[in-house]
């Protein structure tokens, strides 16, 4: 009896150290998906703060990239704290590829799509910042435009993938936010032409503000959505 109880003891005490360590995994897990959500609150604030701090700048009309265009007054402000941004998206993106266990292949693809989707600017924006509009040549823009285009084909990537990785009801939430996207995206195609041309580019800036919370309110629910989900599955096991 002596021995029994010595080595439950024995077994009790070596399982603490482990059930901790699950514990705090478990919360850092946690809190990388619930970076999501704050990643898109970054935004946000930064998109508003910097707007009123541009004199003369028009929300409605102005792109996003021009509050933080070469020579712009909010760059400074704008480029910092959206270093903030980035350090959360990335985060939230690692966390969406820890929550892929086996056999959740298109949940993993998700957060790598992610990851690359909020890595890219960070590693490249210096280099492809956009120029003010009527200031110089096109052809400077153009770097900027390009990296446009493959942060739009991997916001598409990441929600078409992320489609299969929960149920029913976020797949249909999904291939609707990727309607709107689609959309949107072939309205600023014409509005892409104006920009080259100089012309005027009323309702831009609602159209772009439109696409780019429509894909950030989706990781937000993507992250929300896996959080709940293991809770879930957390509490139904015994």
């Amino acid at each position: 009896m002596t021995t029994i109880g010595i080595a439950t003891e024995r077994s009790s005490g070596s399982a603490a150290p482990a059930v901790a360590s699950a514990r705090s995994r478990n919360r850092l897990q946690d809190n990388m998906l619930v970076c999501g959500a704050l990643a898109a609150l970054v935004y946000l604030v930064t998109d508003i703060l910097g707007s009123l701090r541009y004199p003369g700048y028009d929300f409605t009309s102005q792109g996003v990239s021009e509050l933080m265009a070469v020579g712009a007054p909010t760059k400074t402000l704008v480029d910092s704290i959206f270093i903030v941004y980035g350090l959360l998206a990335i985060a939230f993106a690692i966390g969406v590829i820890r929550e892929a266990s086996p056999g959740r292949r298109a949940l993993r693809i998700t957060g790598a799509v992610l990851l690359a989707y909020a890595a890219i600017p960070m590693v490249v924006a210096g280099r492809f910042a956009a120029h003010p509009r009527g200031a110089g040549a096109f052809s400077e823009s153009v770097p900027h435009i390009i990296l446009t285009a493959v942060l739009v084909v991997l916001m598409l990537a990441s929600i078409g993938f992320g489609a299969f990785a929960l149920g029913r009801r976020f797949r249909i939430y999904s291939f609707a936010t990727l309607g709107v996207l689609i959309a949107l995206g072939a309205v600023s195609g014409y509005y892409g032409a104006r920009l080259a041309a100089g012309q005027s580019t009323p309702g831009f800036g609602v159209v772009e503000r439109v696409l780019i919370y429509a894909f950030l309110a989706w990781a937000a629910t993507l992250g929300i959505s896996l959080l709940r989900s293991a809770h879930a599955s957390s509490e139904a096991s015994p």
